[in-house]
């Protein structure tokens, strides 16, 4: 799957030393530290939430959940047969989690682009109705200019799409040059469960 100009804006944004998309309130956690010559990063983070089932569409094989300031999301349900065990009411579990990891390579040994997977996953037959989705991203882009007195870094990705972000630490700054590539990867996961045991 190709990724649109805007979606590689999004990511592209978030990307290199500078803010996670993580808000503080979220808990996000610095995971890697600069490594030798090759600084990268890695940031993590994921809520918990109790909700209710709103409403269970058999026709349309959804489950619109509720959260616990009236938020909803509707999700498409790939067994039918889950549908006929989940009531409006019912409790659930979600696990919303996101993680941004951010690797700089030398000029050469990576090529600009950009890609998307996507996974499901749900529960076998006669256990509790539950299930995950998952989206990576991955854009790879190139360092075209850098300011060391404004501390910021000038990245140009997919399609040209060209972006400038602040480094927090001025010191990582010295690990990179114009040329190295910068190799983006942001994860998203909703897991969600019913809470309670199936009869």
């Amino acid at each position: 799957m190709k990724m649109t100009a805007t979606s590689a804006a999004t990511v592209l944004g978030m990307i290199l030393l500078s803010q996670s998309p993580l808000s503080e309130a979220e808990g996000p956690r610095l995971m890697a530290q600069t490594s030798g010559a090759v600084p990268g990063r890695g940031v993590v983070g994921a809520v918990t939430v109790r909700g209710t089932v709103a409403a269970v569409d058999k026709e349309k094989r959804t489950v619109t959940l509720k959260g616990p300031k009236g938020n909803t999301l509707t999700l498409d349900v790939k067994d039918p047969a889950k549908l006929d065990v989940i009531k409006v009411g019912d409790p659930v579990v979600a696990t919303y989690m996101e993680a941004v990891a951010i690797q700089i390579k030398k000029a050469g040994t990576a090529t600009p682009g950009s890609t998307t997977q996507e996974t499901r996953v749900s529960s076998k037959p006669g256990e509790t109705p539950a299930g995950a989705i998952g989206r990576e991203v991955t854009i790879t882009g190139t360092i075209t200019a850098i300011d060391k007195k404004a501390r910021t870094v000038t990245i140009k990705g997919p399609e040209a799409l060209s972006e400038i972000v602040k480094a927090k630490d001025p010191k990582d700054l010295e690990l990179v040059k114009v040329g190295d590539m910068v190799e983006i990867t942001y994860t998203q996961a909703l897991a969600v469960t019913l809470d309670k045991p199936t009869k």
